[in-house]
């Protein structure tokens, strides 16, 4: 059973949220919370699976919040809730340690599936927002003159490489096994080994780490 916790500073947000994700049998609803304060209660006395968080809160915002729980209650993992607009807060949570975030008007689908993604311990972000999050990323963080300048790259293998490549485009697991003619068991073997060698969480710091090195650029 996946434990959620909502945290949002509307209420009918919440009655929402909670009103989708409790139709489904592996997923609970643990607890609610209006700011970044009550939400770092919660986690403490919770231990929540998945903490789906707003950003713009009153008091503590969901930025602040997400650096706690990602430091001191790294089994709870933050997923952002955002606007359209990808908002500066919501990129910065992200760096923070969230796994990843999803537009407010999510389509409940996507919200479950999202949050099954975390709760399984990769990082999730919402196809529309990709793009933004690439271009805001590089704007903030030019691209370093080549892939060769970053020590971590040179750990990984050539097929490794590709994987990543394809990781960092958005592509899924069984449409990277398409894209290189692999069998889609054998891509999830490269991104367990690809992670760690590279020191990284998830598939979301996979996408920021080959935009920053130069690995692959904004078309």
């Amino acid at each position: 059973m996946i434990k959620v916790l909502l945290v949002d500073d509307q209420p009918l947000l919440r009655m929402g949220f909670r009103l989708v994700l409790e139709t489904q049998p592996d997923i609970t609803v643990v607890g609610e919370a209006g700011d970044g304060a009550e939400a770092l209660a919660e986690v403490a006395s919770g231990a929540p699976d998945v903490v789906l968080m707003d950003v713009r809160m009153p008091g503590m915002d969901g930025l602040e919040a997400t650096e706690r729980i990602a430091r001191d209650h790294a089994a709870s993992r933050v997923l952002i809730l955002t606007t359209f607009d990808l908002d500066e807060y919501a990129f910065a949570a992200l760096h923070a340690g969230a796994a990843g975030f999803l537009l407010k008007n999510v389509q409940p689908a996507e919200l479950i599936a999202g949050i099954r993604t975390v709760a399984a311990g990769d990082g999730v972000v919402a196809p529309r927002l990709t793009r933004l999050l690439i271009e805001t990323f590089t704007r903030q963080n030019p691209a370093r003159p080549g892939p060769a300048d970053d020590p971590r790259l040179a750990r990984l293998t050539d097929r490794e490489r590709e994987v990543l490549i394809e990781m960092a485009s958005g592509l899924s697991n069984a449409e990277i096994a398409v894209s290189l003619g692999l069998s889609e068991a054998t891509v999830k073997t490269h991104v367990s080994r690809i992670l760690p060698k590279l020191g990284l969480r998830d598939r979301v710091q996979a996408v920021v780490l080959a935009y920053q090195t130069g690995l692959l650029r904004p078309t």
